[in-house]
Formats: structure tokens, sequence, C-alpha cells
């Protein structure tokens, strides 16, 4: 009797593109997974609750539910109910996301084309490939083994993760005997987890920089890309200011932090708090007013992250460039870094969480 597993053909594997993560804007539910006939995926639903108990914000949920709505969709090809999968789907699933040509948005077809690999004739960065990314590939392994460990531990799921941790690794205490002369070895990996190179933060120069600010076609943009480049906030922190938040006369805003979620004042320089009040001026009666009242809005609504995305990536194609939001905070912490004067905000240089490389 025969009891080995049959070796899938991931060449000819078709994964459907069924269920969708679906935004709920409700504060105790924001996303829910829904399968290809509507219906809310449950273990998907009690582990996201277990991450809103543990703290995490909304855009950590959506990220995660990408991941678990890529396996849901492997699993369902395959024909395996997701309490029954094993090592050998975790690891043909591993394979497959490494190999597979990811759906290409309507988006990134109206984009110039250049062979992949090629750099950005102005920011010298080279064009994505027509698959995922190792980042991505890490971070669906860590979220599918937190995933399958929370419903072992309640005993909803299989007693053996699918995704589990490197035999060589996984016994002992994690970091035991570290000396604090050295640094952070990654010494908990998983067994499907590709290895990431090391990045080095990219900055954007003075004169591109120059150049950008002066295609910028609003009040509110100028004023936007003037608060990222001296602040040093993340997008999404500058996103949700609101009103209250500013103060001028000490050339602060407040934002709320993405991991720790509290609020911190961050000290901007003065030519952002003037485009600010020349975009107010221009808001003036067309906009909710009241301290709770948003800052940044569009001709309809708030501004939401992804718009600030959007409008970012038009300044950046009418010069042929692909510089991102996040190269704006690290071209703050750069400026910060080589600017004598700015000793006053070196305490608030962004920094990385302990025990990670040095990626703002």
């Amino acid at each position: 009797m025969d009891d080995r597993v049959p070796e899938r053909e991931l060449s000819r594997l078709s994964v459907p593109r069924l269920g969708r993560l679906v935004e709920t804007g409700e504060r105790y539910e924001p996303y829910r997974l829904v399968d290809g006939d509507g219906v809310v995926v449950e273990p998907v639903a009690a582990f996201f609750q277990e991450l809103l108990a543990a703290g995490k914000a909304a855009a950590t949920i959506r990220s995660y539910g990408m991941d678990l709505l890529r396996w849901w969709r492997f699993l369902l090809a395959v024909d395996v109910p997701w309490d029954r999968a094993t090592r050998v789907e975790a690891r043909d699933f591993s394979c497959w996301i490494q190999l597979t040509t990811k759906p290409r948005a309507a988006a990134a077809k109206r984009g110039p084309s250049r062979s992949v690999g090629a750099p950005n004739p102005v920011t010298g960065k080279p064009t994505p490939g027509p698959g995922y990314a190792p980042s991505t590939v890490v971070h669906s392994e860590t979220v599918l083994r937190r995933f399958y460990d929370m419903h072992r531990d309640a005993g909803t799921g299989p007693l053996l993760n699918p995704f589990p941790l490197d035999l060589a690794r996984r016994s002992g205490r994690t970091h035991a005997h570290h000396n604090p002369m050295d640094t952070w070895a990654p010494e908990r990996v998983g067994r499907y987890r590709p290895s990431v190179a090391l990045r080095i933060p990219r900055s954007i120069p003075d004169e591109c920089f120059n150049t950008l600010f002066a295609a910028l076609p609003s009040n509110r943009d100028r004023a936007l890309i003037a608060f990222w480049i001296s602040s040093g906030v993340r997008a999404s922190e500058l996103i949700g200011v609101r009103q209250c938040d500013v103060t001028p006369d000490q050339q602060l805003i407040s934002v709320v932090r993405k991991g720790s979620r509290a609020r911190q004042q961050v000290p901007a320089l003065a030519d952002a708090f003037v485009w600010l009040r020349l975009y107010q001026q221009e808001l003036h009666g067309l906009v909710p007013r009241g301290r709770a009242q948003p800052v940044w809005w569009t001709l309809r609504r708030p501004l939401t992250y992804h718009g600030a995305h959007r409008m970012f990536e038009r300044i950046n194609a009418s010069f042929g460039a692909d510089w991102t939001l996040h190269d704006l905070r690290h071209s703050a912490a750069a400026r910060m870094v080589r600017d004598r004067r700015a000793s006053d905000h070196n305490r608030d240089l962004p920094r990385p969480a302990p025990g990670r490389s040095r990626r703002w």
C-alpha cells in the first residue's frame, strides 16, 4: 500500500480569485474575510478578534487579511479544508507564492513599461517583478503561522502547525545568553521562510526633492509634503491629524503612533505651517469646522492614505520618478542626521523597533 502524498503540478495549478476582504467601517470589526458565496469565514473572524484584543490597528488587520485571503484561495484550488491543511499544503503554497504572477491592478498597467529589474532613470530603483516581493512572502509565512498557532491553542485547529519553525532553531529560549555588544540574530525562523536581503534606506536627493515640490499643484499637497519631509512621521500618521492636533505657535503637530497608538507631539518646520495656513484659508466655508474634524480633505470627503498615495504617484509620473511616501520618511531622517541645527529634533528621529534592522 502506497501512503505517499501525490506531488502537485504547481505549474498547472489555477488559483481562482474567489472571496474578498471587505472593509466594514465598524470599530470592533474593521474587516471581514468572505468566501466566494459572500459568507464570512469564521476562523479568520476569530483571528481578527484576537488581533484587535492585542491592540492591533485596522491597517494591520487589513494586511493580515490579504495574506489569509491568498491562503484561502490556494486551499480552494487544491480542495483541502483549512483545518485539514498539512505541511505538504504549506510547502506547496510557499513554492506557489514565490513563483506565481500576482494579479496586476489596472493602475499598474497604465505606467510606462520597462524590463523587469531595469533601474528607474531618475531614482535608480529596480522595476518590480511580476511576482510577489520576498518581503510579502515572508510576511505571509509569519501571519499564517500565527493564525494556526492561535487555533491550535484554542483547540479549534490542527494539532500540528502547517507552518512550523525551523527544526534547527526551535529548541531553547530565544536570544538566550545574548551579548549586549552584538546585534540581534533572527533565531525564530520559519521552515518555509525565504531569505530577504537587507535594504539600505533610500532618501530623495535635494535636487530631486526640489523638482518634486515644484510640481505640486495645490497648497494642500505642498503642506503635506512639507510636513512629511520636516517631521519624519509616517504617511498614515499625518493623514490622521485633526484640527486640534496642530499647534502653530509652538511648531508642533500631534500624531498617533502606528505601533504604540500613543499620541505624540512632533516638531515641524515653519514653512509647513505656512503652507497649511494657506490651504486652510482656501477651505474656509467649504468643509465642516470643529476641533475634532480632520485637517486634510479632498473635494468631497476627508483625505485617506490611498488618496495621498495616488496624489504622490501622479506627481512622480510627471517627471518619470517612482519615489514613495515612505521615501520621504527616509529623507527626513537623513536630513536630521546631517543637519547640526536639528539637534532638538534628534530625539524624535524615526527609530526601528528593538531587534530589527535599521529600515525606518
